[in-house]
Parts: C-alpha cells; sequence; structure tokens
C-alpha cells in the first residue's frame, strides 16, 4: 500500500509517467488484437458463425501440407 501511495503522490506534484513505456504497451495491444483477429478468422469457424464471410480486410492464410519442410517455393 504504501508503494501505491509513493506513486500516486509522485504523480500529484508533477512526476511525469514515461510516454514510451505507454506506447509500447498501447502498440503492443494493437498488434495482439490484430494477430489474434487475423488467427481467429482463419480458424475453423465456432458453433454459430459457420455461414459468415471473412472480412475483406482480413487476409487469407492457405494451410500447407508440410510446413517448413521441403525446397522453399518462389
Amino acid at each position: 500500500m504504501h508503494i501505491l501511495m509513493q506513486a500516486a503522490d509522485s504523480v500529484a506534484t508533477g512526476g511525469q509517467f514515461p510516454v514510451a513505456f505507454t506506447a509500447v504497451y498501447v502498440v503492443g495491444f494493437i498488434a495482439a488484437v490484430t494477430i489474434g483477429s487475423i488467427a481467429w478468422y482463419n480458424s475453423k469457424r465456432p458453433v454459430g458463425w459457420e455461414s459468415k464471410e471473412r472480412p475483406d480486410f482480413v487476409p487469407k492464410v492457405e494451410k500447407e501440407e508440410t510446413p517448413g519442410l521441403g525446397e522453399p517455393k518462389s
């Protein structure tokens, strides 16, 4: 509790939370939501979502039979 009181006091007296620290968390959250949405839309549809169309902004990811094996495709 004492640590929280010190943090609140430093903010009240003019201490500033680092902007870069906040920006990293905001950008990370946006990236996580974006990647998670793409993964969810490319996965098997949950019950009730089978007939729904993929949004235009979500890329189609094709599955390979043996990902990472064999000669690279050009």
